[in-house]
């Protein structure tokens, strides 16, 4: 068996050497930060040092698995051709726990076959898979190595969770394991509660309260100013509560203190993009813990029809938590704020962004320029001749009752052409500058890196198209939601 070798992160530390298949399954949690669960794992190696790893969910459908296996391979190769170079070897996982009627050791049998295309789809690229392990009911089993006292066909039990020499290994060095991926996504779900009527009810009653007064004139800007000022309000709220290991304590406690109309009111003024962007500059410092909590919060609270509505605060807590140097819940919170919206350009721009690795911090000072700029007096302003474009109107998905309003590209922007006070542009003329600066800024680092593909996102036959929307399965214009794509 290859031995292999992980240094720690800490500079001047000695290196950790696994030396057989046991303590590979041991490893893998401390190489992702996270126990994965129904995964399929690939990490490379570089002359006996761990690579790039890329993790992907078991696909349901024994036929999607070779163009899985293809797609994974290619990924984790390609990406360490640009870091590292080819690697020497790649190590496989496949992780996933029995069904009611199966026992660990059928699970691994079921899954031999996605074992041997993963084997076959890295070497197509030149590269060897040199182990692959099978984790699933606390024990493992390799597919690469034939010997019963190495690797008993009734699979080896996996050491007891931080008791292994491993484990103090990893501990010592710095690495920790994060809690399971089902719970980080559980803190991010909408609820499934006897309180989902009630929440339903405030969303609809907040959207009939704010279309009115959008299609009335009412300035963009003053929306977006209410609901920053009603989200600090909130978040400041759990500054004065405890808090604990206990993510669902925490989670509960914080949705004590929001009520259902103030989720109605933040979900739906988060749907346009200047108010979301203004609210991502809280990414540092003492507000971004709080900040994160408050957008965990409300993707809780996209409950119903409104699940859609959950990109936006998706979004924003995988923009805060990649910022606070958590690229794990970060992809989690992007991916579903995807699977929420796969049109919103932001949370793919992020999305690519975190996981080629760049360093969040250009997009951090993009928006602190922006929030700078916003703060300047009168007098500063006009000697750098700038303008706030105060009368703005708010993007409505307004569904079928919006074809009047919708623009060229179908955004069904509500508001009037020439809003803005008079000797000043329109936010028409002014959005540009203020609310793409996150997205310019994103794209600028993308392409430094290389990684930036052609389209990226955008949907290939709607490049730059933003289609209105109104809430999944509702036909009344008095129950549509705001909504401006990312």
């Amino acid at each position: 068996m290859t031995n292999h070798s992980e240094a720690a992160d800490a500079p001047g530390t000695e290196q950790i050497t696994l030396r057989n298949p046991s303590e590979l399954a041991e490893a893998l949690p401390y190489l992702l930060g996270f126990k994965p669960e129904d995964s399929i794992v690939l990490v490379a190696l570089h002359r006996g040092r761990f690579g790039g790893r890329v993790r992907l969910g078991i696909p349901e459908r024994p036929g999607d698995w070779p163009s899985v296996a293809d797609e994974m391979a290619k990924c984790l190769i390609n990406g360490c051709e640009h870091k590292d170079g080819t690697p020497d070897g790649i190590v496989a996982f496949l992780c996933r726990d029995p069904k009611t009627t199966e026992t660990g050791r059928q699970t691994m049998e079921r899954l031999q076959p996605l074992a041997q295309m993963l084997r076959l789809a890295c070497g197509r690229l030149d590269v060897p898979v040199v182990e692959t392990l099978c984790i699933s009911d606390d024990h493992f089993w390799s597919y690469s190595c034939p010997i019963e006292e190495c690797c008993p066909p009734d699979g080896t039990p996996l050491a007891a969770s931080g008791t292994s020499v491993m484990a103090a290994a990893m501990t010592y060095a710095g690495v920790q394991v994060r809690r399971p991926l089902r719970e980080m996504r559980a803190r991010l779900t909408p609820w499934q509660t006897a309180a989902v009527p009630e929440q339903e009810h405030a969303l609809d009653a907040a959207a009939m309260t704010l279309v009115p007064r959008i299609l009335a004139g009412v300035p963009r800007a003053e929306v977006a100013d209410e609901t920053l000022d009603l989200a600090r309000r909130v978040w400041s709220r759990f500054g004065h509560l405890p808090t604990g290991d206990d993510t669902l304590e925490t989670d509960l406690r914080d949705d004590e203190q929001l009520a259902h109309d103030e989720a109605a009111r933040l979900i739906l003024g988060l749907q346009d993009r200047l108010t979301r962007d203004h609210a991502a500059e809280w990414m540092e410092g003492d507000e971004a813990p709080l900040a994160l909590r408050l957008w965990r919060a409300l993707a809780r609270r996209c409950v119903g029809p409104y699940g859609e509505h959950a990109a936006a605060p998706l979004t924003l807590a995988g923009w805060v938590a990649w910022s606070l140097g958590d690229r794990v819940e970060a992809g989690e919170a992007l991916d579903m704020a995807l699977a929420a919206d796969p049109r919103y350009v932001f949370a793919r721009l992020l999305m690519e962004a975190c996981s080629a690795d760049l360093d969040p911090e250009p997009v951090r000072r993009s928006l602190r320029k922006t929030r700078d700029e916003r703060d300047m007096t009168p007098s500063e302003a006009n000697s750098e001749g700038a303008f706030d474009g105060g009368g703005a109107g708010l993007s409505v998905g307004a569904g079928a009752g919006a074809g009047a309003g919708a623009g060229a590209n179908g955004e069904g922007v509500v508001g009037r052409k020439n809003a803005g006070s008079p000797g000043r542009p329109s936010a028409e003329d002014s959005r540009e500058p203020t609310e793409d600066r996150v997205t310019r800024a994103l794209e600028a680092a993308l392409r430094r890196r290389g990684s930036r593909r052609a389209g990226a996102g955008k949907r290939p036959s709607q490049a730059g198209a933003h289609a209105p929307r109104r809430p999944q399965g509702r036909r009344r214009v008095s129950r549509q939601g705001t909504r401006r794509d990312g």
